[in-house]
Order: structure tokens, then sequence, then C-alpha cells
């Protein structure tokens, strides 16, 4: 009876093991279930505009922008002097009391400042060209318009305004043309048209951006006549490049890049599209950090991913913030190897967790690609600045939708 009694005992206690590990398992995919809910469908990658749900802000956000901290000497309101205003405008009074209908004493003026802007409407504007006739040549000679193209009805001032609004700042055309009272789609031929006039300028740019030592490179989804393809841009602190192509592959990159090696280093994101160029990459590390925050969020419960990514993420964020410390070259070469150092030995480490592994195998894996940031201040370990010089495309995305036709894209 003993015996069957422990045998039993055993088979209980071999069911209790197999519960506890599905219960586990269960609630590790419920865990990332919810987390995909809240953060969408590329996680912690996933733009904001397209996140399922947003939090709320915090009660401490909310006060943080009550205006200027305590004993801020700050900006007042300055009034305008009679002699800086471009107009001064008397309002007057009607002579009698509105509540009694008395007479009401004069008692001066009280002066109110204010900045005004003109509605943005075009001038209409008529040019008497003079003309001549000379005998000898038998010609017929006349000045051109001044600042105004060839048979252009729209001024450069104008069409410069037009394109700053629509290609900077992400203003549709059509809203454009209601504000200003111009006809819808008046200025679609003119955006053409100047597009043809820079035509020449992009190749600069290009050549520029080729031999520069640190360069930059993105790229987003954008349609163009409905049909989906990718806006491409390459970068630097002084320049930008967009491609607008409809396809990802690396033949893209090849156009600008060329077959020839270059000089300085290309920072990237993972993409294998960049992996064939002439040049070194430096991939980012604000991906990367990315990728282990997401690994502690779906495997909480993990105590060897807890120290692993409780180690390797602040390694990471030291490498990416140390270019904008205050600190001598010394110093930072001092910081640059001790953090490098640390990052190789966190990701030499053994580790049983699949997770862990794969993120340790990018690092061993790549390491060509990952310390050009410790050889060079100037490199960052970041692609931060292609994130933000895209920003206003994919705003212009949101808004419009992409480019309406070949023509639009191009231009």
């Amino acid at each position: 009876m003993s015996i069957a009694s422990c045998l039993g005992c055993f088979e209980k206690q071999q069911k209790i093991v197999v519960l506890e590990e599905e219960n586990k398992r269960l609630k590790a995919q419920l865990h990332y279930r919810e987390e995909k809910e809240k953060q969408g469908f590329y996680g912690s990658s996933t733009p904001s505009s397209k996140q399922p749900v947003k939090p709320n802000s915090e009660l401490d956000d909310l006060a943080k922008r009550g205006g200027a901290p305590p004993g801020n000497p700050g900006h007042g309101r300055k009034s305008i002097d009679s002699s800086e205003a471009s107009r001064v405008i008397e309002i007057l009074l009607k002579p009698c009391c509105p509540d009694c209908g008395r007479v009401l004493l004069n008692k001066g003026f009280d002066e109110r400042s204010v900045l005004e802007i003109p509605p943005p409407e075009p001038e209409p504007i008529l040019y008497r060209l003079g003309k001549g006739y000379c005998p000898h040549c038998r010609k017929t000679f006349q000045p051109r318009a001044p600042a105004v193209l060839p048979k252009a009805l729209f001024g450069n001032q104008l069409t410069a305004h037009a394109a700053c609004q629509h290609y900077l700042h992400g203003i549709l055309l059509g809203r454009i043309s209601d504000q200003m009272g111009l006809l819808s789609g008046s200025l679609i031929p003119v955006m053409h048209r100047l597009a043809h006039l820079f035509k020449s300028v992009p190749p600069l740019l290009v050549e520029q951006y080729r031999h520069a030592l640190v360069r930059h490179a993105d790229e987003t989804s954008w349609r163009t006549d409905g049909h989906f393809g990718y806006a491409w841009l390459f970068c630097t602190p002084d320049l930008s490049v967009f491609l607008f192509r409809t396809t990802r592959s690396r033949t893209v990159p090849r156009e600008i890049f060329g077959d020839t090696p270059l000089p300085g280093v290309l920072v990237v994101d993972r993409y294998q599209g960049y992996n064939r160029l002439p040049c070194h990459l430096q991939y980012c590390y604000a991906h990367l950090m990315r990728e282990c925050e997401d690994l502690a969020k779906e495997f909480p419960d993990s105590a060897e991913v807890n120290v692993f990514t409780a180690a390797l993420i602040p390694l990471l964020g030291t490498a990416m913030h140390l270019r904008s410390q205050p600190l001598s070259a010394t110093q930072v070469f001092k910081q640059t190897l001790l953090t490098k150092t640390q990052i190789i030995s966190v990701c030499d480490q053994p580790a049983l967790h699949l997770g862990i592994r794969h993120i340790q195998d990018i690092f061993r894996d790549n390491a060509k690609r990952l310390y050009h940031w410790a050889e060079n201040r100037n490199v960052p370990a970041d692609n931060n600045r292609a994130e933000r010089e895209l920003r206003p495309t994919v705003i212009a995305r949101k808004v419009s939708f992409g480019s309406q036709s070949d023509e639009g894209a191009r231009t």
C-alpha cells in the first residue's frame, strides 16, 4: 500500500508540474497579447499615430506645463509706442452713457498694443512694360517683369511662399489655395515647374552627401497614386536628400552610394538593404535598446532576462549620450572604452534564454558595425537624426496620404 500510495503521489506531482508549466505559459501569452494591444503591431517601435490605446497624461506632466519655474525673471508683454506702431487707430466711444443716456465726460484714451497680420491674399499687380522699336535692327524690345518667371501668373514671392508652406510645413495645396483665394489646383503646375527648375540641385546634394564623413539613412512607407512605395532619406547635419521609390530593395541606396569605396560611416538601423554599401556601417543602439525593453516586458518573471536587460540597457543609453556630455577628449576616450568593454562582456556571458542569446548574437555577429562610435566621437550611436528628419514626411503622409501621381512624387 505504501508503494502504491507513493506512486499515486508521484503521478499527482507530475500533473501539478505540467499544470504549473501550462499556467506559466498561458500567463506569458496573455501578457504578450496585452502588450501588443497597448503598443500596437510593431511593439515599442509602433508610431504614436498607430497605437491603439494612448495613456492619459500624468498629473506631474500636467503640472510641468504651468509655465516657467519659480524665480524665473520671465519676459513680460511689452507695449508698443506710437512711434513704433505702423498704424494708430482711434476707437471713439459714443458721447452718451450706455446706462442712463447722459453726456459722458472726456477722459482721454487708454492704449492697447496688438500685433496683427493682413489676410494672406495675393496682391493683383499690373506691370506696364515699355516697348521700343529699332528701325535699324527691325526688332521690338521690352523689359521683363521683375521677380516673375516667364509667362507665369504668380510672382516669385507667392510661388516661394506656397512651396515653403506645402513642402516644409506640410500644408495641403488645396488648403493653401483656399487661404489665398486661388483656383483649386492652380498651384500644382507651379510646383511642377519649380521641380523642373531645380532638377540639377539633387545630384549636387548627393555628391556632397557621398563625401561626408558621417551620414544617416532611413526609409518609411509612402504611397504614390494609391500604390505602395517608400520614401528614402539620406542626410547629414547639413543636408537631406529624399528619394521616392516603389521598392525597398538595396538598389535605391546604391543609387546614392555607387560601387566605389567611400570614406566615413553610415548610421542606419539593421535593415539588410544597407549591408553591402561601400562604406562602414554603424547600427543604431536605440533600436537595440527597444528590443531589450521588449524582451523584459515579454518575460517579466524570468530572472535571467531581468538581470541581462538591467545590465545592457543602461550601457546602451550611456553609449548614445556620451557625445553630448561636457567632457574632455581624454575623459570621453576613457568612458567610451569602459562602456564598450562592458557591453562586450555582457554579451559574451553564457545564457540559456533564447531571447537573450538572440540579442547577444546580434552583437557578436555584427561587431564591425556596432562600435564606430567608440573610435570617433563624431559618429553617434543612434540614428535619431534620420528619425527627426523623416518626421515631417510621416506627418505629410498622414495628412495627404502620399503623392497623387508619379509626377507629384518626382516634384
